[in-house]
């Protein structure tokens, strides 16, 4: 089974939602997906990834290697985001009428979100706020990135938190039933 993940910015997505993917995908039975971040084109923004002709691009040049597309983007506080989720959702379901999938889902708040989840966080944070914050990659990623040096890698600490979310991948899901759970449940609905 192939996977191809779109994020709104491969640059620096790709380090979290490909080992979170991953790992999702084995606790959902398939170990041996083969997952990847796409990587041509560069979407450039969750503007852009929420365009209909941008995400027929990504599906016309991958289809016939790809069986789950799965567009991933932030939520950004935008209680709209998952109506036009759905709506592109429903244009896939039209366009890939040969046995495949293109599911969205948006993180709440922000990708980053999902590599905090699976972190030990600070004592003096409070899971609920980091939620409710309308900017965590500022207010809570780049803080524990600078604090524990990781700033200069990859990703700006996205690769090394992405990884150690998805070995703590059960937390992330516990943590962030919103949307890791939503589309683990989706996937495996899916997959039947």
């Amino acid at each position: 089974m192939n996977v191809l993940i779109i994020p709104e910015d491969f640059r620096t997505d790709q380090y979290i939602v490909g080992p979170i993917i991953k790992r999702m995908l084995a606790e959902a039975g398939r170990p041996n997906a083969n997952v990847r971040v796409c990587l041509d084109p560069l979407i450039g923004g969750v503007s852009e990834a929420l365009k209909w002709e941008r995400i027929k691009e990504v599906l016309d040049r991958y289809r016939g290697m790809v069986q789950i597309f799965l567009l991933l983007v932030d939520r950004d506080g935008e209680t709209a985001r998952r109506r036009v989720l759905d709506k592109l959702e429903t244009k896939g379901r039209a366009e890939l009428s040969d046995g495949r999938i293109l599911i969205g889902e948006n993180a709440w708040q922000e990708l980053e979100v999902w590599a905090l989840a699976g972190q030990d966080l600070p004592k003096n944070w409070k899971w609920a706020e980091i939620r409710r914050e309308r900017d965590p990659k500022e207010e809570y990623f780049e803080p524990l990135a600078e604090a524990r040096g990781l700033t200069k890698e990859p990703g700006g600490g996205r690769k090394t938190l992405g990884k150690e979310a998805a070995g703590n991948y059960a937390r992330v899901r516990s943590r962030c039933p919103e949307d890791i759970g939503a589309l683990e449940s989706r996937i495996e609905k899916w997959l039947g």
